[in-house]
């Protein structure tokens, strides 16, 4: 069948509920998209599995889309494998209260799909039976893909600036803010303080204590071998065969 065969056959079925069916899709395949009343829930999923024309076996995933003042869109997705045509059904609930009908009799599968969404948007799937937490622990408060959820590392650090043109008053991109006390990357420097500015021996603005200057020996010029130390400077090297002394050797 094709996408928009699969969408009228959907409308025929659940007739006279009213029923939007629309065909979406990209590069490779398409779908018929149908959006049906919480009430027709159920009645909609029903008759995509067991409808002979429709006849879609295979349950792929279900999930929510958080559509704020609007509610939350319960979606679901069916493929038939014999016929090669794919079918998504959602219904729009609202905030509160977010519930609709549970499909787990109808697939099985959908167990884990609905408990995800329960823990992630607080919809609650009746007749499920066993919405306890899959993926947070239970001590979890709130609904983490909620809009209005607080992101707690935004509480902690908040976010470092505008990250396009026009997202704050000051407009411009993102800008870097640096924690209080730490120097910017070009006031780093090894030249000491006087005491009591930042501390004997210390950088810039109480930075990390300056280095020593290490001096280095100076290379030859290419092509010439570096000198050699004076005959008083060499250390005297025993005769073959000679037993060190008691100062040259150990007593």
């Amino acid at each position: 069948m094709t996408p928009e065969e699969v969408g009228r056959r959907v409308v025929a079925l659940l007739a006279p509920v009213e029923v939007t069916a629309s065909v979406s899709g990209g590069q490779g395949y398409a779908r018929a998209t149908v959006d049906v009343p919480p009430a027709s829930w159920r009645d909609a999923v029903r008759a995509a599995r067991d409808d002979a024309e429709l006849a879609c076996d295979f349950f792929d995933w279900l999930s929510a889309v958080d559509e704020l003042a609007d509610g939350f869109d319960v979606v679901v997705h069916l493929w038939s494998t014999g016929g090669r045509h794919g079918l998504l059904l959602r219904t729009r609930v609202p905030r509160e209260p977010a519930t609709v009908a549970s499909v787990v009799d109808l697939y099985p599968g959908a167990a884990w799909h609905e408990r995800e969404t329960y823990e992630m948007f607080g919809i609650s799937f009746d007749g499920h039976g066993e919405l306890k937490p899959l993926l947070l622990p239970p001590e979890f408060e709130g609904h983490p893909l909620r809009k209005e959820f607080v992101l707690a590392s935004r509480v902690a650090k908040p976010w470092p600036g505008a990250k396009e043109p026009g997202e704050s008053e000051a407009g411009g991109g993102r800008r870097p803010i640096r924690p209080p006390g730490v120097p910017a990357p070009g006031e780093w420097g090894t030249t000491p303080t006087p005491a009591g500015a930042a501390g004997v021996g210390e950088g810039p603005r109480g930075g990390t204590p300056a280095r020593p200057v290490r001096e280095r020996p100076a290379r030859s010029a290419p092509g010439e071998r570096p000198a050699r130390p004076a005959a008083g400077e060499r250390a005297a090297r025993p005769a073959p065969g000679a037993q060190p002394t008691s100062e040259e050797g150990p007593a």
